[in-house]
């Protein structure tokens, strides 16, 4: 074994758990958050209490869609020893699948816990939104027909964790939704999109294997690579957009600092031809997604 490797967590382990939550991922839940309230706190709007609750509410359910994607994933027979991907708990034998089933629970539960508080602030629209945000966490890659599974994953993704994570945070500061908010969830959408196309892209191969027909399976190859390239070109051109059509403040233009960082990645996702090659791209991809939307936030609360 080589020394310099961290050595696995022990089955059923605080860290096993911690890896099952893949922490590496929940920076992209908290950068949509940021741009929501970065928006309010520029309409004079800003709401701590249901800012830091809508905050919570999306690290729980991003974990516990992580621990639902390990479980499924699992029994369904996507995730095998051919992966070339982060270690998956329940596949690796850290965690029994039982065990994830009932953390799965438990995450979402907590996370509407959050959510009764901000329907009390904000009332049903937001009854709504958890609803529908946990139904889609589960059915990702959970029930009859998962939608990770028939090409979705990837509109999923967009509307989720972009659309609905920056216009629900702003929402329940404000109490209304503007279109604005919209538009910045378009960009953050793209990009964390963006990070699940570098994941299905490495992963076409063993995922058309298992019967998993991501959206980079249907496309194939090429025109996934395409569609990186056009996410990354859509989240930078939202900046320019909302200055002129809704009068952002020239300060968002501080997000188009981020474009240097997305030399390498787009260069790894058009150039890799080997799977383990966009390892380094992935991390890259989140990397982006976040320091871009502090960037965004930074530039609206100033």
């Amino acid at each position: 074994m080589d020394a310099s490797l961290p050595a696995a967590p022990a089955p059923g382990s605080l860290r096993a758990w911690v890896l099952a939550a893949r922490p590496k991922t929940l920076p992209a839940a908290v950068a949509p958050v940021l741009v929501g309230a970065g928006l309010a706190a520029h309409d004079g709007v800003f709401a701590a209490g249901p800012a830091l609750a809508a905050l919570a509410g999306a690290l729980l359910i991003q974990i516990g869609t992580n621990f639902a994607n390990d479980y499924f994933d699992f029994r369904k027979g996507a995730d095998t020893e051919a992966r070339v991907g982060p270690t998956r708990a329940v596949q690796a034998g850290l965690l029994d699948a039982g065990a994830v089933r009932t953390g799965t629970i438990a995450a979402f539960a907590s996370a509407v816990a959050c959510g009764v508080y901000l329907a009390a602030v904000a009332g049903w629209p937001i009854v709504a939104i958890g609803i529908a945000s946990i139904a889609a966490g589960v059915l990702y890659t959970g029930g009859p027909l998962p939608i990770g599974y028939v090409g979705l994953g990837d509109v999923f993704v967009f509307v989720f964790f972009g659309l609905v994570a920056v216009a629900g945070t702003y929402y329940v500061q404000a109490l209304s939704l503007a279109g604005e908010a919209l538009l910045a969830g378009a960009a953050m959408g793209a990009l964390i999109t963006a990070i699940l196309v570098v994941n299905n892209l490495r992963d076409i191969d063993t995922d058309a294997a298992s019967g998993k027909r991501t959206l980079a399976v249907l496309l194939g190859e090429r025109w996934t690579r395409v569609e990186y390239a056009c996410l990354l070109g859509a989240a930078y051109a939202v900046p320019p957009i909302g200055i002129a059509r809704q009068g952002w403040p020239s300060a968002t233009l501080l997000a188009l600092a981020t474009a240097p960082l997305a030399i390498r990645p787009l260069g790894a996702v058009l150039a890799a031809r080997e799977p383990a090659r966009l390892n380094p791209a992935l991390g890259d991809t989140a990397r982006l997604a976040v320091l871009y939307g502090f960037a965004l936030a930074l530039g609206f609360a100033a």
